[in-house]
């Protein structure tokens, strides 16, 4: 299910913070009582190889996040203490340590269930058993959501297991989303801070179009 469009899932989860506390968090209020932006960013395991790429990509890029008011929060389906064990983990170790802002211990499912991110290709119900038996690994995919000031989903997409993303591109989403949030206009096609955007009407796309299209 997409929730570009739609408030962010009302709903509290376990999280852990980088001074080994557990707490609970709800994306939704977050962006809301502060204000904020929020970008949530998924990834399927603690203690892999992509995964903390991106989340030492995300915390070198926190102070620019910062100036565009924007929360940075990361989530897994792993527990908060195997949270904690990669926190304390040295970088030259394959662990995350010096990362700062508080990561998601989804560990029951409720919120990636909600959200329709795992790596689940099959569900069968066993009779013998009585039990539902599930194909995959029931991680999440690296998914990643934009929410604006009032829990509105702007941004919305998913990688595949293997694909590292590219953390300026949701910089970019999010300058691209506050300029329209500001100015009233629209950002086309690769726009960038600085650019120029356009009104959404056809005599403002014709006259975009005739000076920067080939």
């Amino acid at each position: 299910m997409s929730y570009t469009g739609k408030k962010f899932p009302n709903i509290s989860v376990n999280a852990m913070n980088e001074m080994g506390d557990t707490f609970k968090i709800n994306v939704l209020e977050e962006a809301q009582k502060n204000n904020k932006k929020v970008i949530l960013f998924w990834y399927p395991k603690d203690f892999t190889f992509v995964c903390p790429t991106e989340l030492h990509a995300f915390q070198a890029a926190l102070p620019e996040f910062d100036k565009r008011n924007t929360l940075v929060i990361g989530a897994s389906c792993d527990t908060a203490e195997v949270h904690f064990a990669w926190l304390s983990t040295p970088k030259d170790n394959g662990g995350i340590e010096g990362v700062t802002y508080p990561i998601i211990a989804d560990s029951n499912r409720n919120l990636s269930n909600l959200l329709d991110i795992l790596d689940i290709t099959e569900q069968t119900y066993d009779e013998a058993t009585g039990t539902l038996q599930l194909e995959g690994d029931n991680v999440t995919y690296r998914a990643t959501y934009i929410i604006d000031e009032e829990g509105t989903v702007v941004h919305e997409s998913v990688n595949h297991m293997p694909l590292g993303r590219n953390v300026s591109e949701f910089l970019r989403l999010i300058d691209a989303y506050t300029h329209v949030q500001e100015k009233g206009e629209v950002c086309p096609a690769n726009w960038e801070e600085g650019k120029n955007a356009m009104k959404p009407n056809t005599k403002d796309t014709a006259t975009y179009l005739a000076a920067h299209v080939n």
